[in-house]
């Protein structure tokens, strides 16, 4: 049966019937978008670059008398763990957000994409605010020592991922509203949540080393 381009489905999709056939077949082909692979490719060296970071701290841990060093009762992380906590939380509700959106514009759906990805925008700026304000109420800086050092080169570093992440979600939202995916084409959208999860997943692991096996 051969449909016919000029029959649409529900406005809010913004799709053809033709186009939701071969929405079907791109899926069913498999392969590798160049978008997707690049992401995945920049992923690959980001995750080299946080195994170093994350190797000099735990060379500095091992080769401490005491961690974490002693002479500054705030070092200990697991006193200001309330805040980090709620900050995790909203990480990893934006990257189910995120997947939502992933979803949907697979589906065809453009609204159900904006509306998902602004969320996770709002989640990822106020992570960012949340961060700011933890910093502000530490008792140590980025010149106390190494832990101070290593904490805020791990945390800063990683927030700025974070803004990255935010700023390329919001040009995906401004290309959306634009109408420029659709089901079938959507492999920057693809490529930017892999990006989001990966900043997620970074957090998870930094949460977890400094904040609960402190």
């Amino acid at each position: 049966m051969t449909a016919s381009a000029d029959v649409l489905v529900p406005a809010d999709r913004g799709e053809t019937l033709e186009e939701l056939v071969h929405i079907a077949e791109e899926h069913a082909k498999g392969g590798i978008s160049n978008p997707v692979l690049g992401m995945i490719l920049f992923i690959a060296s980001e995750v080299m670059f946080f195994a170093g970071l994350f190797a000099a701290y735990f060379s500095l841990r091992a080769n401490a008398p005491v961690w974490p060093p002693a002479g500054n009762a705030e070092f200990d992380l697991r006193a200001h763990i309330a805040l980090p906590a709620v900050l995790t939380l909203m990480l990893i509700l934006s990257s189910v957000t995120c997947q939502i959106g992933i979803w949907a514009i697979r589906r065809g759906d453009r609204k159900g994409l904006m509306r998902a990805f602004t969320i996770t925008i709002v989640l990822g700026i106020l992570f960012l605010a949340g961060q700011l304000y933890d910093y502000s109420q530490l008792g140590f800086g980025v010149n106390d020592g190494v832990f101070g050092s290593t904490f805020y080169t791990l945390t800063g570093f990683h927030g700025a991922h974070v803004f990255a992440g935010v700023l390329m979600l919001g040009v995906i939202l401004y290309r959306g509203m634009a109408g420029q995916f659709s089901g079938r084409h959507h492999d920057a959208v693809e490529a930017t949540s892999l990006y989001w999860h990966f900043v997620d997943v970074v957090w998870i692991c930094l949460f977890t080393l400094l904040y609960i096996l402190n």
